[in-house]
């Protein structure tokens, strides 16, 4: 009677490819997708692409995605070698910084479009006096004079 060698897979499915350890390296130092295609110039529908394994980087993209990644780039295309750290300390705080940036960036986008609003509304108050001279008054600040004959 011939015994039966059951073997165990421990290892996750979805990192068995490149796209699954891109994936998996980028979202332990805590790198948006946009972020990652950003920094590696590409669009983010390219990025996903490889990570949805639709398509592969270029060579010269597959290091640079290394060296973002803090992986190399024998780990992405096999999965032996250095790959993410899990237990690392300054994971955490490369994915706060980036937080961080992200905060600042959006916070000083806020400043811009509010100055941008208000010198809209400024704007638009000024074209409203300018006609409301226009109409024969004459107007000195918060007084307006009336010139007979105009209504």
């Amino acid at each position: 009677m011939a015994t039966r060698k059951t073997f165990t897979r421990i290892t996750d499915a979805s990192d068995d490819t490149l796209g699954g350890r891109l994936s998996m390296a980028r979202d332990s130092i805590g790198l948006s997708l946009a972020d990652a295609a950003n920094r590696v110039g590409v669009k983010r529908d390219t990025l996903l692409a490889w990570e949805s394994d639709r398509s592969e980087p270029r060579p010269s993209k597959l290091v640079s995605l290394a060296g973002i990644l803090g992986v190399s780039p024998m780990w992405l295309m096999t999965g032996l070698g250095s790959g993410p750290l899990q237990e690392s300390s300054d994971v955490p705080i490369e994915g706060l910084r980036m937080q961080l940036q992200r905060l600042t960036d959006a916070h000083l986008e806020c400043g811009r479009l509010i100055g941008e609003i208000s010198s809209q509304i400024d704007r638009y108050e000024e074209r409203q006096r300018a006609e409301a001279v226009g109409d024969g008054d004459f107007d000195f600040g918060e007084h307006r004079i009336a010139v007979p004959g105009n209504a």
